[in-house]
């Protein structure tokens, strides 16, 4: 498995993403994931299945140190105390003493990011979390974060996939160490039927699906297609046998848009 260096951090490139996955369907879909190959596993306290990927990750029986967890903490639980509580109800419900990379799942302007960042470097320093990270942060939140923490901040997930155009903030990442990593890699399936990404996908032989998380793994983003069917995952999994040529990379990039954004929730920040 390919793997992303940020500030320390080793981060598998393809990973499983579980939002939406609930109970006994979540704990299958997880262990069958690790079996097949994945090892990079992504949930947070809002998806409301930390219990269930736990024990998804104990039954397939791979050792704890070769899968990479991650988790978020919802924007509510950001005031100093109410972050580490949540983070130790989050271990709780995993059964783990850590994990691997801890998000700020949203920005709360309504905390100081001082504070908040205070709280998860602290968590950090105490053994919870190997590395910590934020999400859905913009360019200036990026700077702000990376300036207010004594930890290294080493990654920042987003929605990503060909419909938005997030180079901005890609670029600020980049350029303080920090990888990113694509949530909704494949637009929340709105990838399957596009002309342009389907005579790509023919071309190798290939899904619509794959070429889309294909484009990102190649810029050497982190992507983490979710799934409900076993059989979809051996397909995401299935995009580390082909290259798409500078013209493909280049008619994809063309796919973005204004109106691409998929998630916009309303504390959502002012987007780039």
């Amino acid at each position: 498995m390919l793997a992303v260096q940020s500030n320390g951090a080793t981060i598998p490139i393809l990973g499983l993403g579980t939002w939406d996955l609930r109970a006994k369907n979540c704990t299958r879909i997880v262990e069958q994931a690790l079996r097949l190959g994945y090892r990079h596993i992504d949930t947070a306290q809002a998806y409301e299945n930390e219990r269930e990927v736990g024990e998804g990750v104990r039954a397939a029986g791979i050792p704890r140190e070769q899968v990479f967890i991650t988790t978020k903490v919802w924007w509510t639980d950001f005031s100093a105390g109410a972050l580490e509580k949540s983070v130790a109800e989050s271990l709780a419900r995993l059964k783990l003493p850590f994990v691997d990379l801890l998000l700020l799942h949203w920005p709360n302007a309504s905390v100081p990011l001082q504070e908040t960042l205070g709280s998860l470097c602290k968590v950090k320093r105490e053994g919870l979390t190997r590395h910590i990270g934020v999400s859905n942060f913009t360019v200036a939140l990026v700077e702000q974060a990376v300036a207010l923490a004594d930890e290294p901040i080493v990654n920042n997930q987003i929605e990503l996939h060909p419909y938005i155009d997030q180079s901005r903030v890609i670029a600020a990442c980049r350029r303080r160490g920090i990888s990113v990593t694509a949530y909704s890699p494949i637009a929340r399936g709105a990838v399957k039927g596009d002309q342009a990404l389907e005579k790509v996908g023919r071309a190798h032989g290939k899904s619509a699906a794959q070429v889309c998380l294909r484009y990102l793994v190649q810029q050497g983003i982190i992507a983490i297609p979710r799934t409900s069917r076993v059989e979809r995952l051996a397909e995401n999994f299935a995009i580390f046998d082909f290259d798409l040529s500078a013209a493909e990379m280049a008619e994809i990039g063309k796919l973005a848009s204004p109106a691409g954004r998929r998630v916009d929730p309303s504390w959502a920040p002012a987007w780039d």
